[in-house]
């Protein structure tokens, strides 16, 4: 929580506590220019008397905070404060000193009543006021004291018209108050600024939000900081959970998991071993065998095949003889489909055809075959032909088309989960050029 203090303890200790150095009336008569006595009168304004000063010299309250000797300088203010007829002064500067003994010694109990009563004291100038405020409303966030940290923290937006610099510490405070509706508002309309000025929303920002969506109960929230957490700061570890996570909603289609694989491939770096069997059998039963044979080929190169058991070793390499013999096949057989494809009423002969081609690596042959068997019209799910059609682009490299093609697939189905993604995916050099929010 101590990061997100707004009165940074060097702060308070250099404008709001040690470096008082109080005026002092009454010097004895040995110190004086007079030798004449002269005569008791009421200590003048703006000054404080020896008997005090004594007790708190600066110069030895330094020393005793330095030494952490906390119960001393106690001693000393509570010795001032019990002297008769404390002037409005002195009682600003005890005050004072309260508050640079309570935020070094991080006791809450002392440094918040002292803070009110200097900014109720009148004598800051309107600068210092304001840091007060701000110290006051930090420390009773800093205190757990939640309600009070809104409303001081209000104040001084308020008072200030500076909307900025405790804006993390509101939101926060919203956050454990466990105000979660307004805690979501306002962090997503900072997300929402972040984007449109062209910056990243900060890493912070997504965190709290999540952070909103597991407390509150609010799946909604909770995806919107994993997904641009995917877009903004991508590493394995969140693509992993983004993908996991998009697989369990309850409008994703089972038939997808294969597009949901192919995406993990390429934007997860490292996998394991059961990742790339999963592509590969899924590819086997979907018919692409080079993409099959690819998926065991980077499992073999990352050292991960026939590390498992006897029979894990044994399904291993059934897998690569059947992924190996129909690659070999389709090297050599896969133009012999393209007529019956052509001939075929329904398309999704050729857009199968064509990104059989793409795992090939021939993608302007594919990705042109897919766009005719699209074009044909595809009796069943013909949406997630777009899709397919979109990655293949990216995949090829043809961002700008890809993203296009993305874009225009309609979103049922966990189909807009997946376009929205591999758009993640498509940008992530982009995203990684962004600014980071300060």
């Amino acid at each position: 929580m101590s990061q997100f203090r707004l009165a940074r303890l060097s702060l308070i200790l250099a404008t709001l506590g040690l470096t008082i150095a109080p005026a002092v009336t009454g010097l004895s008569s040995a110190y004086a220019a007079d030798p004449a006595p002269a005569p008791a009168a009421a200590p003048k304004p703006d000054t404080v008397r020896p008997e005090i000063y004594k007790l708190i010299d600066p110069a030895q309250i330094k020393d005793l905070m330095a030494a952490k000797n906390f119960t001393e300088v106690q001693s000393r203010l509570d010795q001032a404060q019990a002297m008769p007829a404390i002037t409005p002064y002195e009682q600003f500067v005890l005050d004072r000193m309260r508050v640079s003994l309570g935020s070094v010694s991080k006791n809450n109990a002392i440094t918040i009543p002292a803070l009110k009563a200097v900014i109720a004291s009148g004598r800051l100038e309107p600068a210092q006021q304001k840091e007060f405020i701000k110290a006051l409303g930090s420390t009773y966030y800093a205190a757990s004291d939640y309600d009070n940290a809104i409303a001081t923290l209000l104040k001084y937006q308020t008072d200030t018209g500076d909307m900025v610099s405790v804006r993390s510490t509101l939101l926060r405070a919203y956050f454990f108050k466990g105000d979660y509706a307004t805690a979501k508002t306002e962090i997503q309309k900072d997300i929402a600024a972040a984007e449109a000025a062209g910056k990243k929303p900060s890493a912070e920002d997504l965190q709290l939000l999540g952070n909103i969506g597991t407390k509150g109960k609010d799946d909604a929230a909770y995806m919107q900081s994993i997904e641009l957490t995917v877009k903004y700061y991508p590493t394995d570890s969140f693509w992993s959970h983004l993908l996991s996570k998009s697989q369990g909603r309850p409008n994703y289609a089972n038939r997808l998991t294969l597009d949901t694989r192919r995406l993990q491939m390429v934007a997860v770096q490292k996998l394991e071993v059961e990742d790339y069997s999963d592509v590969a059998e899924l590819a086997l039963a979907g018919g692409f065998y080079t993409e099959a044979k690819k998926a065991l080929d980077a499992a073999d190169k990352a050292g991960l095949l026939g590390k498992g058991d006897a029979k894990d070793n044994a399904a291993q390499k059934k897998l690569r003889a059947q992924a190996d013999k129909g690659a070999a096949d389709d090297a050599k057989n896969i133009g012999a489909g393209e007529a019956p494809a052509m001939k075929s009423k329904d398309g999704i002969g050729l857009v199968n055809l064509g990104y059989a081609y793409v795992t090939m690596d021939q993608f302007d042959k594919g990705l042109d075959l897919m766009q005719k068997g699209i074009a044909k019209g595809v009796a069943k799910n013909p949406e997630d032909a777009k899709l397919r059609l979109g990655y293949a682009y990216a995949l090829a490299g043809r961002k700008d088309e890809a993203i296009k093609t993305l874009q225009a697939v309609n979103p049922a189905d966990g189909r807009g989960d997946l376009a929205r993604y591999w758009i993640f995916w498509i940008n992530r050099d982009a995203n990684a050029a962004l600014p980071a929010a300060e």
